[in-house]
């Protein structure tokens, strides 16, 4: 399971309750920044990190699945000294964090997916798979997936934004071969049944990641699940509406209470 590889990553916070934040498929760990300056910085120390093919680890090799992502958040939670912690994941982060949980259950004390890609995978219509597919090499491919998943209701120059970011800070090798992996593999037999506390938020405004989807997938397979959905949001909740994100995600946390 451990590798030789660290994955690059920056600390928030000093508080007892040790969180690492994993990002979606579109960005690294800047992908946070929003909700970085109002976290509760004395209950929680947050790692964010950058999967490989991304941001500091644009240039690293690897096989880029979420499984391989997986092996290198717990080697990082070793060499950070951190026996237990909770995991955040966004999107394609969500699909580490199970992989994280199938590997480790013990690990964990609570599991958070933002509009998390369930543990199933997430199998897409032929129209859908080339657009995606397609976004490795095209810009305008991941324009249109980021108006989709948030209800063609965002600012065009977010949208161009966002683009920017994500051709900037990803590995276009990297960026397909992770595609396979969140899209493809299901793997949710391993988790099946878990006790771990689970939190999936989703946004009303995102089709693909839906409340729904969750009440059929994650809902039905953890034994202490939980859903929120955020109204005024699509899948960019970090960037849609950070603040609702961090008071409901901080909430789930600490309802963990104050051991370590």
């Amino acid at each position: 399971m451990a590798s030789s590889f660290v994955l690059p990553h920056e600390l928030h916070g000093s508080g007892p309750h040790k969180v690492v934040a994993v990002h979606g498929w579109f960005a690294d760990r800047g992908a946070y920044t929003p909700v970085v300056p109002d976290l509760d910085r004395s209950a929680f120390e947050y790692a964010l990190v950058d999967l490989r093919g991304y941001g500091g680890a644009r240039d690293a090799g690897g096989t880029y699945t979420t499984a391989e992502s997986a092996a290198d958040v717990i080697e990082l939670a070793d060499r950070l000294g951190w026996e237990r912690f909770s995991v955040i994941g966004h999107s394609m982060g969500g699909s580490v964090a199970q992989r994280i949980l199938a590997l480790a259950p013990h690990r964990l004390r609570r599991l958070v997916g933002v509009s998390p890609v369930p543990a199933s995978g997430l199998p897409l219509p032929p129209e859908q798979w080339e657009l995606f597919a397609g976004a490795a090499h095209t810009p305008e491919n991941r324009r249109d997936i980021l108006d989709i998943t948030t209800g063609g209701t965002r600012p065009a120059a977010w949208l161009d934004r966002m683009v920017e970011r994500s051709v900037a800070v990803s590995d276009a090798k990297a960026f397909r071969a992770y595609l396979d992996s969140w899209a493809g593999e299901d793997f949710h037999d391993r988790v099946e049944g878990a006790t771990v506390p689970a939190l999936a938020v989703t946004g009303a405004l995102d089709p693909a990641l839906s409340a729904d989807l969750m009440r059929a997938t994650w809902m039905d397979w953890y034994a202490r699940a939980e859903l929120a959905e955020l109204p005024a949001c699509g899948h960019y909740a970090m960037d849609e509406t950070p603040l609702a994100l961090i008071r409901t995600v901080e909430d789930f946390l600490r309802a963990d209470g104050p051991h370590v």
